[in-house]
């Protein structure tokens, strides 16, 4: 039997379906997850030109992320049980990626999906959120009555940022386009500069003049340097989207790389179910449609891009 997937044959090679083998016996603490929905987005696009190590070598299925219904558990699983719904970031691949019919994931990796999400919705979540709770939480540090700066908060990570930034009761100054600015606001911002404006990073000071920016999350490729021009001396920057600037004035610079932990996702799972975190969707593609999924999701902001097998 053969497994339908979507991925590549060779680092670099265009998106196309795939036909995998079946995957091999359950090793102890795995689980099989027939998948409902695979989230689609630009960490995607690194695992295909081999930019980021996943664990596997091609021929691979991408995918990082997915949700989906646990249809065998191997030796040593207590939970979850066959039939559960649930959500995974299953790094590094077990097997195989997550644009897949079917996935091996490590059952301590896996969260119950919440009842009131989507498929789509549990399968987009797992990597934004994580990555946000590890830049907000620990690399960060954010403490409640600070003011935080989130450049590119129109993405679903960044906005993700910023609500877990609201959340912990710090001020939050974020740059957004206008088309995004509404729903920026809406996550929890207090204030939302255009990031189009030429002196978006005098704003930003300006609209923190009585505190001063003491820690800035940057989620905009290529705006790493302005966001770390708008901190105080001794401030903190955390960057998810490349090579950190240099460092200066005393200010430390984290270049954040996702750790998959299924005790966050969990917490993380929980928060979504209360409505304290959100996640829009996009679009929606099937995987015979995988390369134009791949292409919409590394392009804009708005809303998160998944394959629903």
């Amino acid at each position: 039997m053969s497994l339908r997937a979507a991925g590549i044959q060779a680092f670099g090679d265009e998106v196309a379906l795939l036909e995998l083998p079946e995957p091999p016996p359950l090793e102890t603490g795995q689980v099989v997850i027939e998948v409902k929905a695979a989230g689609v987005a630009n960490w995607d696009e690194f695992v295909r030109t081999g930019d980021w190590d996943v664990g596997r070598v091609p021929p691979l299925a991408l995918g990082v992320e997915a949700a989906g219904e646990v249809v065998d558990v191997g030796p040593g699983v207590e939970w979850p049980a066959a039939g559960a719904p649930v959500m995974t970031h299953p790094l590094p691949l077990p097997y195989q990626g997550c644009w897949a019919e079917r996935l091996v994931a490590p059952a301590r990796l896996v969260a119950e999906k919440p009842d009131n999400a989507s498929w789509a919705e549990a399968g987009a979540f797992p990597v934004p959120a994580l990555t946000s709770e590890q830049v907000v939480a620990e690399v960060l540090d954010v403490q409640p009555g600070e003011t935080i700066l989130v450049n590119g908060a129109g993405g679903v990570t960044g906005g993700m940022i910023v609500e877990l930034a609201a959340n912990s009761g710090a001020t939050v100054i974020a740059t957004a386009s206008e088309s995004s600015a509404a729903r920026v606001m809406a996550l929890g911002a207090d204030v939302v500069i255009d990031y189009h404006d030429p002196d978006w990073t005098s704003l930003a000071r300006d609209a923190a003049r009585s505190t001063g920016i003491r820690a800035a999350a940057n989620a905009a490729p290529g705006g790493e340097a302005d966001a770390l021009s708008t901190l105080v001396d001794g401030g903190r920057l955390a960057t998810i989207t490349g090579a950190p600037p240099p460092e200066e004035r005393g200010i430390s610079i984290a270049n954040v790389y996702i750790r998959p932990d299924g005790d966050e996702l969990r917490l993380l799972a929980a928060s979504l179910a209360e409505g304290k975190l959100h996640i829009d969707i996009r679009a929606s593609y099937p995987l015979t449609r995988a390369a134009d999924g791949l292409a919409q999701a590394t392009k804009g902001s708005g809303g998160a891009v998944v394959f629903e097998p």
